[in-house]
């Protein structure tokens, strides 16, 4: 953000700490009408046509005070939100004299009508501008003995309805409202970030005066859960790109939200489309590493300018490669392929000398597997315990000596030929109760030789399935989900540009990265060492997280969900589809963000959280792009807001 902009914002929120509501929320030229109803819950109000139009208009969702008028100097004011209109006790008179107004004076002759009727009288007239509109209360505005404005999210008491004015605050006072935040008293705090505008409705006919700006608390993100939900197009990868652009400039300032030191917060993006690490054609100038180039860096799957890849070493990372080949080949229901996937290949102690034997032979038989595939094993060798009979099988091949792949082939292939009929093999079954070879390493050499039956014909595909996932593989040593921690605890800015991986790739990716971050955060936790944060930002979340029925605790994004704020990792996740997303994930969820969602389905899920229910009508009908109900952290209460757009070569306004 540029220093100007950051100075302008300190500016705008200083001004709003003068701003005195008991007094400006009075203002009369804001009157709106007075109650006939209040309770703990709800108030209706009595408005008319002329003050609605002097405070031009009062649409659904539109916040409104009630101020207390039965003692002089109170600093109490109560906080509605118009939910709908309500009938007034005279609403059925006033409908029987309008229908008799519109009877009045019809010419009932053939072709057009002589006019609209008679003219209505001033005392008529009067009576048919009275309406009712029900609001929600949201809790209270008051001054404590110290001169402190605080806000209670109730009403600790009430009295007659008719002790009350109502007001539709604007400028100063509605932006002091929409940026008040829980536990700090008047706007202005460390932290602050212009994210856009309080926005009513689609239609903005009176929306001419100024624009109310709306300021997020960059803290209420890091190390929390934030949610984005809406259809395509409506805003969401913008919104992301302000958060990110919120962490960024927090991690500059180097203080938290008490003013200590903050080490730099590392964030990364897991990109489903491309959107954020490439230059976007759709958006121009808005991809997230146009404008944090200086500290970003970006991985992909396949090979690309300006990219690290993101391969993995089949041959040394035995059970992740086991993995991905799980993910890849996750369609596949024939026995034998489900058997070999099925391989443990997880190393015991070196010390359980018959169980790690049996251990490097069906390792050595899998990295047989992978060899005939294709995959470039490097100076890679293979080293486990053979036997003098066996390895005469295979030309004299001794395996303990350590044997390149293709000798592991050779040999591997010899035993399979003669599995059934080798006496050595008969004999050793008799001789001890079990089979030389065990279910682990039948499956991995049936998988080599493409026979499901020892010496018979090749009449399964075997290795042949692996070998489109070759490309995947690297003789590189290091592991890149090693080298992105390492990134991140450094406070950069990591993207991961995963859209030329299918489904199944993201999530192996996915998975994989953050188990890594996951597992060295609570290392840490438990050290009792200070880490930075560090913040996920996932688009297309449905695509990765478990489902909504998905109850296994031990899935990465459920930890993430539910142990990530005391291991301070934050997650940022967006997705068109509520109902889609693990329960688990959803109730520790602290930051909301809707936008436009059409599907009632939807709607009704996200309706269970605080009280979006007020907006259902609202979210399924206004579709336009950047419109949302925002409820975070250190606000009290959902505040509809247009988000300002993402400009990468701007000043981050």
């Amino acid at each position: 953000m540029a220093k100007q902009h950051v100075n302008e914002v300190v500016e705008e929120l200083k001004a709003l700490a003068s701003v005195d509501l008991f007094k400006a929320g009075r203002d009369a030229d804001r009157f709106v009408g007075r109650p006939f109803h209040f309770d703990y819950s709800t108030v209706k109000v009595l408005v008319n046509d002329k003050w609605k139009r002097t405070v031009g208009g009062i649409p659904a969702g539109a916040f409104l005070l009630a101020a207390y008028d039965g003692e002089a100097d109170v600093a109490e004011m109560v906080l509605l939100r118009v939910t709908g209109p309500t009938s007034l006790p005279t609403d059925s008179e006033v409908v029987a004299s309008m229908v008799e107004y519109y009877k009045e004076g019809v010419d009932m002759s053939p072709g057009p009508t002589g006019g609209p009727g008679p003219a209505l009288d001033s005392y008529t007239r009067y009576e048919f501008m009275f309406s009712g509109l029900e609001c929600r209360v949201l809790g209270t505005f008051f001054r404590d003995t110290n001169g402190r404005t605080l806000f209670g999210a109730d009403v600790e008491n009430f009295y007659s309805a008719h002790n009350y004015g109502v007001y539709k605050p604007q400028g100063k006072v509605l932006e002091f409202l929409v940026n008040f935040r829980e536990g700090e008293g008047v706007p202005g705090g460390s932290g602050q970030f212009r994210l856009g505008e309080v926005r009513y409705s689609a239609s903005r006919r009176f929306a001419s005066g100024p624009s109310v700006p709306v300021y997020v608390s960059a803290f209420d993100f890091i190390g929390k859960r934030t949610a984005l939900f809406g259809m395509t197009r409506t805003g969401k990868s913008n919104t992301v790109k302000k958060l990110v652009e919120a962490t960024v400039h927090i991690s500059e300032r180097g203080k938290d939200s008490m003013g200590q030191p903050l080490a730099p917060v590392g964030q990364i993006i897991f990109d489903v489309n491309g959107e954020y690490a490439n230059a976007n054609q759709q958006d121009e100038g808005t991809a997230i590493f146009e404008l944090y180039g200086e500290i970003t860096d970006r991985y992909s799957i396949l090979e690309k300018p300006g990219f690290a890849v993101m391969r993995l070493n089949f041959f040394r990372e035995l059970t992740s490669g086991q993995d991905m080949l799980s993910s890849f080949l996750a369609a596949q229901t024939a026995g034998y392929v489900q058997a070999f996937l099925s391989i443990d290949l997880t190393e015991p102690p070196a010390d359980d000398h018959s169980a790690h034997t049996r251990w490097s032979r069906v390792a050595g038989a899998y990295q047989a597997c992978l060899a005939a595939a294709g995959f470039d094993p490097g100076a890679h060798r293979i080293r486990f315990e053979g036997h003098q009979l066996i390895n005469g099988l295979a030309g004299g091949i001794d395996p303990s000596a350590g044997i390149t792949v293709d000798q592991a082939i050779q040999w591997f292939t010899a035993v399979w030929q003669n599995y059934a009929t080798h006496p050595f093999f008969t004999t050793y079954a008799q001789q001890h109760g079990h089979e030389w070879a065990d279910e682990d390493l039948k499956a991995a050499l049936a998988f080599l030789t493409r026979q499901t039956t020892p010496g018979r014909s090749a009449t399964v595909l075997g290795f042949r399935l692996l070998m489109p996932i070759r490309q995947y593989h690297t003789q590189a040593g290091t592991s890149f989900e090693r080298d992105i921690l390492e990134l991140l605890r450094n406070g950069r800015l990591v993207i991961v540009d995963l859209s030329q991986g299918d489904p199944a790739i993201q999530r192996t990716y996915s998975d994989r990265i953050c188990r890594v971050i996951f597992q060295d955060a609570m290392h840490q936790f438990i050290e009792n060492k200070a880490a930075n944060y560090i913040q996920f930002y996932f688009e297309e979340a449905h695509n990765l997280f478990p489902k909504r029925d998905d109850a296994d605790l031990t899935q990465i994004y459920n930890r993430l969900a539910k142990e990530g704020a005391k291991l301070r990792i934050g997650l940022v996740y967006a997705t068109q589809e509520v109902s889609s997303i693990s329960a688990n994930v959803l109730k520790n969820t602290q930051n909301w963000f809707i936008s436009h969602l059409n599907n009632r389905d939807e709607l009704k899920e996200v309706s269970k959280y605080y009280d979006f229910e007020d907006f259902v009508d609202s979210l399924r009908t206004a579709a336009d792009r950047g419109f949302v109900r925002m409820k975070t952290y250190s606000n009290a209460f959902i505040v509809p807001v247009q988000i300002d757009r993402f400009l990468a070569k701007g000043d981050g306004a």
